[in-house]
């Protein structure tokens, strides 16, 4: 039997923790004197307060050190408990990595007045995807080059795509660190970002770079010089003449291809134009060029490439389209999908 101060030295612990582990009831000594209150230990006792020593090193809480003190004769649950603590502490590690990574980011964007986006890469890619077809480079006649706008929100990250014929805008959600942006980055980048695999995307933006990792390797651009348009004005809210009309976009397709050629010219390049308009129980129909070039409100033109290309975007399933007059644009989104949609300038008869 060995007295308090006997077990202390040998085991590692203090005398007040041997007699806080006492009154906890996680190590109890064999004896305890009842006129002087002198407590003595024995030697498994001592190899518990080793156990206890080591364990609370560690950090493992106390009712699991009390059972792993229960379980000393069988030192394969003992193990295990060790284990388990072991995958704890890792694990703890790993958040806290992350956490002190991301602490060190903020300061990073703090200093250098840099923005970090972090998204999901396929949102991103699905957002690219519904506007790219909106641009392509070189544009003849166009006042800046080819290239998508990447905008932040509250939580969101907005990109637009416009070649003054048609405009695609597509919102998906973000994580913005740093101040809001607006850059209009070039295609041959945008592009690169359609490559991205799984998981989650980061993008880097300061003023003069936009840098994000692309299979394994480092991407980077300068965001190009260009005052982009607001294209805030062309979406105004639907006005009360607007007709609104629900389509299968495969039955878009369809309905426009197999309907009788109407081609018009530009800038000496012919194209082929659709003539859309309803039929009297609301259904979307495609109109006769006679009926357009007589003048009727009823009706709105558009390129037919176009029109083909913003459906795609739109993805499979319903379409809405919003009709408004021969002079506005027809909007195209996703039935029930606000967060993307593209507008086609009308052609005029």
């Amino acid at each position: 039997m060995r007295t308090i101060g006997e077990a202390a030295r040998a085991s590692g612990l203090s005398v007040s923790a041997l007699r806080w582990y006492d009154g906890a009831g996680v190590l109890v000594p064999a004896a305890v004197d009842p006129g002087t209150g002198y407590r003595r230990y024995t030697a498994e006792q001592i190899r518990a307060a080793r156990l206890i020593a080591g364990l609370r090193r560690v950090g493992m809480p106390v009712p699991e050190i009390a059972e792993a003190v229960r379980d000393l004769d069988h030192p394969g649950r003992v193990r295990a408990r060790l284990d388990a603590h072991l995958a704890r502490l890792e694990a703890g590690l790993a958040d806290a990595r992350r956490e002190l990574l991301r602490l060190h980011t903020l300061l990073d964007l703090e200093e250098n007045l840099m923005t970090r986006i972090t998204l999901s890469a396929s949102d991103l890619k699905a957002a690219l995807t519904a506007v790219r077809f909106a641009v392509t480079d070189p544009i003849p006649g166009m006042p800046f080059p080819g290239g998508v706008l990447f905008e932040t929100g509250e939580g969101t990250l907005t990109l637009v795509a416009t070649d003054r014929y048609r405009l695609a805008v597509a919102t998906t959600p973000a994580t913005v660190e740093g101040p809001d942006v607006r850059q209009y980055l070039p295609l041959t980048f945008t592009d690169e970002l359609l490559r991205l695999g799984s998981g989650s995307a980061t993008l880097d933006v300061d003023a003069d770079a936009v840098r994000t990792d692309v299979a394994g390797a480092e991407l980077r651009t300068a965001p190009l010089d260009v005052d982009f348009p607001d294209y805030r004005r062309l979406i105004s809210p639907a006005g009360p003449g607007t007709q609104r009309v629900t389509v299968d976009r495969d039955d878009l397709r369809e309905l426009v291809s197999s309907a009788p050629e109407v081609r018009r010219e530009h800038d000496g390049s012919a194209y082929r134009v659709a003539i859309l308009a309803l039929n009297p129980d609301g259904g979307l129909r495609v109109a006769e060029e006679s009926e357009w070039t007589a003048g009727d409100t009823a009706h709105v033109a558009v390129n037919r490439e176009f029109l083909l290309q913003a459906a795609d975007a739109g993805g499979p399933g319903q379409l809405l389209l919003e009709l408004d007059g021969p002079v506005q644009p027809l909007t195209i989104r996703a039935a029930g999908d606000d967060s993307r949609f593209s507008l086609l300038m009308p052609v005029r008869a």
